[in-house]
């Protein structure tokens, strides 16, 4: 079944639209200063926030990805957008951490979690031909939606209207655009082929053989947990330098360093995903991932070694930025081309949960090694040898599909 190549750029511009509303749950520390300022909290308490958040989002990714055939891609991103944006909303009445727990941390978390998991499948089936570049593109719009969002609401809303009207704007604008882009992920047809391509023709290094994977036959192969771990890791290295990258450009000297790292770790993080996406689909996804699993482990002790020069921790930035961002756009893809696309939601979502427990374990890990050592040698260094692991597990990774008919 043959369409034309414009019919399938709508749900690729929905999808993205959608991640840029969720995105915006990166932006989180821009809110957490007036709110202590206001409430007397301290950042140990604050921080819960966004971990509740993350851990609420990798569980509700996974129940959403069952939920994708009965419910249907569409209202499944409504309803995560709906949720989303209420959480929003509901956070500018915040009078107590609970409210904060719940609004922020269970809502827009659940929220984000269910919206989030439904890009990827929907331009998977319809982008066959440039899968990396499609997911990227997507998943892009989730990297910049702190980078813009973000700075509006550091620079103009919360200094003029304050964090509560910066709160229900947020939400009333994240309402009118998920739901927009809810409405153009129209899921492709059963067997839908772009007009002109030739599936022959597909790159060795990404292509597919066999058939499609079920979670448990996925559950009882090795290939899966050489993929989980080397996400776990990398993301664990990616996640625990990000998130002392401000404390660390402070003590370095660097002027406006929280500015610098929504914006230019925004523009980093966007660009990994979408560049090294279309990169995966002539490379291959894991010749990709291990090449920057690879730059992250130079990169990392670089930055540490030379970031007192701002132009250094700029470029530092982008790159740690950069890599991290790859690892969500090529392992979605890797998942797709590891197991196919019938149970895309599922598969990737048990994969994802690696993603989700990192990112609670990366910043307490990092907070845990700045605490003992007193200084971010360890962290910077130690993020390294993560990034090391996680390239040993890639190493081990293989395409359980190509492998059952070599």
């Amino acid at each position: 079944m043959a369409h034309t190549p414009a019919n399938r750029w709508m749900p690729l511009i929905g999808g993205t639209m959608l991640n840029l509303v969720l995105g915006t749950f990166y932006s989180w520390s821009v809110f957490v200063l007036p709110l202590e300022q206001e409430f007397g909290w301290v950042r140990q308490q604050t921080s819960w926030v966004f971990s509740i958040g993350i851990l609420t989002m990798a569980v509700t990714f996974v129940i959403a990805g069952r939920l994708h055939a009965i419910v249907g891609f569409r209202p499944l991103a409504a309803i995560g957008g709906v949720l989303f944006s209420l959480g929003f909303f509901l956070s500018s009445y915040t009078s107590s951490l609970t409210v904060l727990y719940l609004a922020y941390g269970l809502l827009a978390g659940a929220g984000n979690g269910i919206g989030y998991s439904i890009a990827t499948p929907v331009v998977t089936k319809w982008f066959p031909d440039k899968r990396g570049l499609a997911i990227g593109i997507a998943v892009g719009g989730y990297g910049a939606g702190s980078g813009i969002f973000g700075p509006i609401a550091a620079e103009l809303l919360i200094p003029s209207v304050g964090w509560e009207s910066t709160f229900r704007i947020y939400g009333a604008v994240f309402l009118v655009l998920s739901l927009v882009g809810a409405w153009l992920l129209k899921p492709a047809p059963d067997g839908y082929t772009p007009a002109g391509w030739d599936p022959t023709q597909i790159k060795a290094a990404v292509a597919r053989v066999g058939g499609e994977t079920t979670p448990a036959e996925m559950l009882r192969g090795s290939s899966f947990y050489f993929l989980f771990l080397a996400f776990f890791f990398g993301a664990v290295a990616g996640l625990g330098l990000i998130s002392q990258l401000v404390p660390f450009g402070t003590e370095a000297g660097i002027g406006s360093v929280a500015l610098i790292g929504l914006v230019v770790g925004a523009i980093g993080n966007t660009t990994g995903r979408v560049l090294s996406g279309a990169m995966s689909d002539n490379l291959g996804r894991l010749n990709v991932l291990k090449l920057m699993v690879v730059v992250s482990a130079v990169a990392m002790p670089a930055l540490y070694l030379f970031g007192s020069n701002v132009l250094f921790f700029v470029v530092g930035v982008f790159a740690v930025y950069y890599c991290y961002g790859t690892l969500l756009a090529v392992f979605a893809a890797t998942s797709a081309d590891f197991y196919g696309t019938k149970h895309f939601g599922v598969n990737y979502g048990l994969l994802f949960l690696a993603w989700g427990i990192a990112a609670v374990a990366g910043s307490q890990l990092a907070g845990f090694v700045f605490d003992t050592f007193g200084n971010y040698q360890y962290a910077f260094f130690g993020a390294a040898v993560l990034s090391v692991i996680s390239l040993l597990c890639l190493l081990a990774a293989k395409n359980p599909t190509a492998a059952t008919t070599a």
